[in-house]
C-alpha cells in the first residue's frame, strides 16, 4: 500500500510537470508567432499610413481604426500568453513574477520576498497560481483595502501567504474556492499543502507549504 502511495504521488507530480511543458509550449507558439505576426502587420499599417498621401484622407480613418484593432488584439494576445504561461516567470524567476503580479494586481498588494535564487520550475510554478488566484480572489470577494504576500525559502520549504483585511468567510459564496480547489490539488501531488483561514470579520489568510529542494 505504500509503495502503491509512493508511485501515485509520483506520477501526479509527472502529471503536473507535463501540464506546465505543455502550457510553456502553447505559451512560445503564440508569442513567437501570432503574435510576432501580428506587431509585423502593425508596422506594416504604420508605414502605409505614413506614405498615405493628402488625397488618401478617406482611407486614413480606415488605416488607424485597423491599427487601433490590432492593438486592442495584441493587447488581448499578451493576457491570453499570460493566463497559459508567464514568460517572466521562465525568464526571470519566482520574485520577478510576483512583483510583476502584485504591481498590476486590482488591489494594493505589499510583497515582501525572501527567496536566494531559483527553484525549481514546478515549485515557481504552483506558487504563481497560487498567489495569482489568492489576489483575484481578495479583488473580487473579499472587500479588503489591501493584501500582504509574503514568500520564503528556508530549510528546503517554500511558504508563501497571502492575507488581506477584508469580510472574511471564504468559501461562502457560489463558486468561491472553485480555483483554489484545484491548487490544492496541485500542490498536494507536488509534496505540499495548501490551507484557507478566513473566519468572518477577520480577513483570509491563504499558506502554501511547498518543498523547494
Amino acid at each position: 500500500m505504500r509503495a502503491r502511495l509512493v508511485e501515485l504521488q509520483a506520477s501526479r507530480a509527472r502529471l503536473v510537470e507535463a501540464t506546465d511543458a505543455e502550457r510553456r509550449r502553447i505559451e512560445r507558439d503564440l508569442h513567437d508567432g501570432t503574435q510576432q505576426r501580428l506587431v509585423s502587420i502593425a508596422m506594416s499599417l504604420g508605414l502605409a499610413d505614413a506614405k498615405l498621401p493628402a488625397a488618401g484622407a478617406e482611407a486614413k480613418p480606415i488605416v488607424a481604426q485597423t491599427r487601433e484593432e490590432l492593438a486592442a488584439a495584441l493587447a488581448e494576445l499578451r493576457d491570453l500568453t499570460q493566463g497559459i504561461y508567464p514568460t517572466i516567470l521562465t525568464e526571470r524567476g519566482l520574485g520577478a513574477a510576483l512583483d510583476e503580479l502584485c504591481g498590476r494586481a486590482a488591489i494594493t498588494a505589499h510583497l515582501r520576498l525572501f527567496l536566494d535564487g531559483r527553484l525549481p520550475a514546478p515549485v515557481e510554478t504552483a506558487a504563481y497560481y497560487v498567489v495569482s488566484e489568492a489576489l483575484t480572489n481578495a479583488a473580487k470577494h473579499s472587500r479588503a483595502s489591501a493584501v500582504r504576500v509574503a514568500a520564503t525559502c528556508a530549510d528546503g520549504l517554500l511558504t508563501v501567504e497571502i492575507a488581506d483585511d477584508g469580510v472574511g468567510g471564504a468559501g461562502a459564496g457560489a463558486g468561491r474556492g472553485s480555483g483554489l480547489r484545484g491548487l490544492a490539488d496541485r500542490v498536494d501531488a507536488l509534496g505540499g499543502r495548501l490551507t484557507v483561514s478566513s473566519p468572518p470579520g477577520q480577513g483570509t489568510t491563504l499558506r502554501m507549504e511547498l518543498p523547494c529542494g
